[in-house]
């Protein structure tokens, strides 16, 4: 049996799979996304906050085989492990739990207060590292960014490459904050229980707040800190913390 060629460089592949599917809609970009093979392995990641649902579905009705990873940074509200559980169980998801490196935290954040010093570095140890070590074996992984969401996520497209030289798929990049809401009722699919208290972005419960109406969605995150990204993504090299970032 032949060998498989090698991928092109990500850059390269995300180029070409915007230009195929540059008008599609999300459902078409994702079934496309999952089947197309400059895209390769691919693994979804969700928070399970407060508009993870809309992406979660979406994959449940394509591909339940498809990981969904859930990082657990063990600073999360009760709230949303609980409903992680239960979507995982009510959407059939294949869902693989990380976590932070445990003899890591006790030697560095043994208190778990390094969020209130440095927060860059704590979202480091419990998010960016985790998460990269869990994408290892994958070609391409899915996220629920859209540039409603604003800052570096203005200019977002469907297909993006990170330094790893993996495919970053963002099928919902096009997507309103209505549309989100639209979804989600027509689907009647269950909400995440703290967007009933106020909060419409969710991370982990230290750095989280309820929004006020008429905020932008994410201003409860971070607040009062020039940070409104956990440093996950990769923009031109960059590691994206703050709005100006792209």
């Amino acid at each position: 049996m032949p060998l498989e060629a090698p991928l092109a460089p990500a850059s390269e592949r995300a180029a070409e799979l915007n230009a195929r599917y540059r008008n599609h809609a999300a459902v078409d970009v994702l079934r496309h996304a999952l089947t197309d093979p400059q895209v390769g392995s691919t693994a979804l990641v969700s928070s399970f906050g407060a508009e993870s649902v809309v992406l979660l579905h979406l994959l449940s009705t394509l591909d339940r085989s498809v990981p969904v990873i859930f990082l657990d940074t063990e600073m999360l509200f009760p709230e949303t492990k609980t409903y992680q559980k239960d979507l995982a169980e009510s959407l059939g998801l294949n869902v693989r739990v990380i976590g932070p490196d445990r003899a890591k935290l006790l030697d560095q954040d043994p208190e778990a207060l390094l969020y209130r010093r440095d927060p860059d570095a704590c979202c480091a140890m419990r998010k960016t590292e985790p998460l990269e070590h869990a994408l290892s074996g994958f070609d391409a992984w899915i996220t629920g960014r859209k540039r409603v969401q604003g800052g570096a996520r203005a200019t977002l497209e469907f297909f993006e490459a990170d330094e790893q030289n993996r495919i970053k798929i963002n099928p919902l990049a096009h997507f309103t904050l209505q549309d989100i809401q639209d979804y989600i009722t027509n689907n009647r699919l269950p909400r995440h229980p703290l967007v009933a208290r106020g909060f419409a972005s969710i991370g982990c419960a230290p750095c989280t707040t309820k929004t006020k109406p008429g905020e932008d969605p994410r201003a409860g995150r971070w607040r009062g800190q020039d940070k409104t990204e956990c440093g996950i993504h990769i923009v031109d090299g960059k590691i994206v913390r703050k709005r100006d970032a792209a």
